[in-house]
């Protein structure tokens, strides 16, 4: 367990190789809600920052030479604070389709760290700490939610 230090903020990547390229209308249903759901995020409380281009959005950030590799990062004033908006938002609704959009990756996809508060992680930082967690899993370099002793609504979701 990695309980939050003081004076710190929890930040998370998360990526995902998506099933269509993005122009797909397989896709849309995914893409048609992005926009509202990182409205949602930027107005919940303990939303500090999230990665996006100068468009305001981060499916276009080529971050592999793979167009269909996406990714996401935040920061969080707390653990819970992300909780709630993954769990208690329109943010679920989306979540619990992502099997539509999303093969498994047979790997971890998510990871959390702490971070100083006024701290804003880079791209590569984050692929670092993905990186970290899965060649020597849980540690205080990088987690998953289960290190995360103040949040238990992932368990019943079977997020990892």
């Amino acid at each position: 367990m990695f309980p939050q230090p003081e004076g710190h903020y929890l930040a998370q990547i998360n990526v995902s190789v998506s099933r269509y390229d993005q122009g797909d209308p397989r896709f849309e249903g995914f893409t048609s809600r992005i926009d509202a759901v990182n409205a949602i995020a930027e107005r919940a409380e303990g939303f500090i920052w999230r990665l996006k281009s100068d468009s305001g959005n981060a499916m276009d950030i080529r971050a592999s030479e793979d167009p269909r590799f996406l990714i996401n990062m935040s920061v969080w004033t707390t653990a819970q604070a992300l909780e709630v908006f993954v769990w208690k938002t329109a943010h679920v609704k989306v979540y619990n389709q992502k099997a539509e959009w999303f093969p498994a990756l047979g790997t971890a996809h998510m990871a959390f760290w702490w971070v100083p508060i006024g701290h804003i992680p880079t791209y590569d930082e984050g692929m670092a700490r993905l990186e970290a967690l899965r060649a020597n899993g849980p540690s205080e370099a990088a987690f998953g939610w289960e290190s995360l002793p103040q949040v238990a609504e992932w368990r019943s979701k079977r997020c990892g």
